[in-house]
């Protein structure tokens, strides 16, 4: 069975947002598009504690996006974003979640970061969702959403080392691009590690 992904499209991750990835909002009409082509469709939502260890606020004396450590792995330190109850943690208004039969929420552990949909970034906790898609008979999985070189990233990557197939919708992820170009690069990633990248027109055609 195939199932579809939606990656942290929340209001923090939108412009206007505290981590605001550039034109974000745009994967919104992406996801409300495909939606409806499958049978399930499941979303994370990043969901920390104020006093996440990822957050440059909570390092006195550093900046966001400089590089430091978490949890005995590199880390990069994020302005105060997605906090549990908060507006910022909330889904893009115009996302329709009618659809979402479960929310998989991340980054609540104060002590590690968490990209993946999956795991933590040490793949020390599961968060459930690949039990989940199991249970659901799940063999496919296409992702989009934000943003493309850190959440959407490491779900493909941690999907395809679970075993499942893994497709990523282009035109549905918009990149933090941290430095230019990331973005571009992290597609080619994910497909050399075994991931099919697909346009939106390309997948719809399949139905």
């Amino acid at each position: 069975m195939r199932a579809l992904a939606v990656i942290d499209v929340q209001n923090d991750f939108c412009p206007g947002g505290a981590l605001a990835v550039r034109n974000g909002d745009e994967v919104v009409e992406v996801v409300n598009r495909l939606s409806p082509l499958f049978p399930l469709v499941v979303a994370s939502q990043d969901w920390h504690p104020a006093d996440h260890g990822s957050f440059a606020a909570n390092r006195p004396g550093r900046q966001p996006y400089e590089l430091d450590e978490l949890a005995g792995l590199p880390q990069v330190l994020w302005p105060v974003h997605c906090v549990q109850g908060s507006h910022g943690a909330e889904f893009h208004p115009e996302f329709d979640r009618s659809r979402v039969a479960r929310v998989f929420q991340k980054g609540t552990d104060p002590q590690i970061d968490s990209y993946s949909a999956f795991y933590d970034n040490g793949r020390r906790k599961a968060t459930g969702l690949a039990d989940y898609l199991r249970e659901e008979g799940v063999t496919d999985l296409t992702i989009l959403g934000l943003a493309t070189d850190y959440c959407v990233r490491f779900t493909a990557l941690d999907g395809l080392w679970l075993g499942f197939r893994i497709t990523v919708v282009e035109d549905g992820c918009r990149a933090v691009e941290l430095v230019e170009g990331d973005g571009e690069l992290v597609l080619e990633e994910m497909r050399a590690a075994g991931a099919r990248v697909v346009t939106s027109a390309m997948l719809n055609a399949e139905f």
